[in-house]
């Protein structure tokens, strides 16, 4: 039968060969009597020759004599070969070092353990991207779940805007780039979410962008992505364009018209190649993307301009739909309150509803900041309301003061009394916000808390 010390000897020789990484054993006098394959071959030596010879002769700037001199351990130290090699970070790598005791804690060999850099660095690399991968896709799944947009969940079913759907829906079969046009606050990036949930790609992930938000000089690292040390300050690993998180799927490119002319010959190229080449890499990439894009400015007249590139402008313009502003839909605009109203109730578990003078102001309401304004309106008057029913003493005072103008443009009000319902709405506002404090109130006002005395009396204002 074996000795026990034959069958760790040959347990210990199959570890050596199935590690990636280097292991180097010495005796009390710094001799080597063993040592693996991987280390032999990263040192350009073979057993034959290194076993028996002092480790000072294969790697000059060793520390593994003093290793076992002094009885120490080291561990993730970095050690550079005196050799040069043709690739600098071949010559660097981590090691773990340390001393072997026996029963009676005497010294009785040394063996270090060496992770090479370029190895280590590799496998690292890899998990990182695909980590990034796959927090990136449970995060987009988690959202799609959580608030999943299709084009029956967006309100409105006026005449107007149920063209506008229809050809969403069109748009949703092909793969074809759209082109979102409308004012600020029209829904837009809602109806490309649409879109997208609505077509064959809605199991990849929808990525978006806000050209107008992120500086010039970030937006191309957005975008495309950059390596390892591309820049100072880059990330360890470096770092997913949003192309590359969007392949399969569909890259959302809001307020386009915002984007400089530099980025747009960039982003015209990889529409043409479908590849992107990240900053400081080398090899391109391909990518398979839907491209959504959005504008509140009038593209035509910035290509007239030479702010817009003309040949993007086609390659992105091949679906246009344009999202009406909130005063042509205004069929739509009480429905549209009352889904923001009803979210608010149901988040803080009320039950306010809209006074009927409410609905026939927000209806006679342009709307400039579309249906953006009319949910911070919602909000704002939610928070203001003290009773169960949301009043125009509870609106903005422009709303209530125009609302009153529009309405008695026909009657024999003279302008006297319109103006001191305007004053008398304004007033209401002020001693709101200051909590009823008179003093703060005049302030705000600029006029002598006496002179606000006299308007709440003449108005016969209370606090509700």
């Amino acid at each position: 039968m074996e000795s026990t010390e034959n069958r760790y000897k040959y347990i210990f020789d199959e570890i050596l060969t199935l590690t990636d990484d280097g292991f180097v054993v010495v005796d009390t006098n710094g001799v080597i009597t063993d040592i693996n394959d991987q280390y032999c071959k990263y040192l350009k030596t073979t057993k034959e020759y290194a076993i028996g010879r002092s480790i000072a002769e294969i790697i000059p700037n060793t520390k593994m004599i003093d290793i076992v001199n002094y009885g120490y351990r080291e561990e993730g130290a970095i050690l550079r070969l005196s050799e040069e090699r043709d690739d600098e970070n071949d010559s660097i790598f981590l090691v773990n070092r340390s001393c072997v005791y026996d029963d009676d804690h005497k010294v009785i060999a040394g063996v270090a353990q060496v992770k090479f850099r370029l190895q280590t660095l590799d496998s690292a690399k890899k998990l990182m991207r695909e980590y990034a991968a796959y927090e990136f896709y449970r995060e987009e799944y988690q959202n799609r779940s959580n608030s999943q947009c299709s084009f029956d969940k967006i309100v409105g079913n006026s005449s107007r805007f149920a063209e506008v759907k229809k050809a969403g829906y069109k748009a949703a079969k092909t793969f074809f780039p759209v082109l979102l046009t409308g004012e600020t606050g029209t829904g837009k990036e809602v109806f490309a979410h649409a879109i997208h949930n609505s077509s064959e790609r809605r199991e990849k992930p929808m990525v978006s962008i806000n050209c107008a938000a992120i500086p010039n000089e970030l937006l191309e690292s957005e975008l495309f992505g950059y390596e390892e040390g591309a820049f100072t300050g880059a990330k360890k690993g470096g770092k997913k364009g949003k192309f590359e998180l969007a392949d399969g799927g569909t890259l959302f490119l809001d307020e386009i018209g915002d984007m400089p002319l530099g980025m747009q010959a960039k982003l015209l190229r990889v529409l043409q190649e479908k590849e992107v080449e990240k900053i400081g890499g080398y090899q391109p990439i391909p990518v398979d993307v839907r491209i959504i894009a959005a504008t509140r400015k009038n593209l035509p007249e910035m290509i007239a301009a030479g702010e817009f590139r003309e040949d993007l402008y086609y390659r992105l313009n091949v679906l246009d739909i344009e999202l009406p502003p909130l005063r042509e839909r205004r069929e739509d605009i009480v429905e549209l309150a009352s889904y923001f109203l009803n979210r608010l109730n149901s988040d803080y578990k009320t039950a306010i509803s809209l006074s009927p003078e409410v609905r026939e102001c927000f209806v006679s309401y342009d709307w400039p900041g579309n249906i953006r304004e009319l949910d911070n309106v919602i909000k704002s008057a939610y928070a203001a309301c003290e009773d169960f029913l949301i009043q125009l003493t509870d609106l903005p005072s422009k709303m209530v003061s125009r609302h009153h103008l529009a309405g008695e443009g026909g009657s024999s009000k003279k302008l006297n009394q319109m103006m001191e319902e305007y004053e008398k709405g304004i007033l209401l506002d002020v001693l709101k916000v200051c909590g009823w404090n008179c003093q703060a109130a005049a302030n705000e006002l600029g006029i002598h808390r006496s002179a606000l005395y006299k308007k709440i009396a003449k108005y016969d204002l209370q606090k509700k």
